[in-house]
């Protein structure tokens, strides 16, 4: 009974272990790509910077492009509010 036991074992690590295989093959390959395209992203930015443009102030820009317009006006607001209140 445990031989039986051991074999499906077996059997079922051979199966999962081709599938285990494809699946780190899969991220390791997005990781690389991921590498490269972070890499192509800071040549835009240090193009930018090249040019005379302040990268913070464009991430800032990015991030901000990012979200919701109407979130974006009511968080302009209150740091309006906040600086007049500290005399800013």
């Amino acid at each position: 009974m445990e031989d039986v036991l051991e074999d499906e074992a077996r059997d079922r690590y051979r199966v999962t272990a081709g599938e285990l295989r494809q699946f780190i093959e899969r991220y390791e390959r997005l990781e690389s790509e991921r590498r490269d395209l972070s890499d192509q992203m800071k040549e835009v930015m240090a193009e930018a910077r090249a040019r005379g443009y302040d990268v913070k102030v464009l991430k800032k820009l990015i991030a901000l492009r990012k979200r919701d317009s109407s979130e974006v006006s009511e968080e302009e607001a209150i740091l309006e509010l906040y600086k007049e209140a500290l005399g800013m």
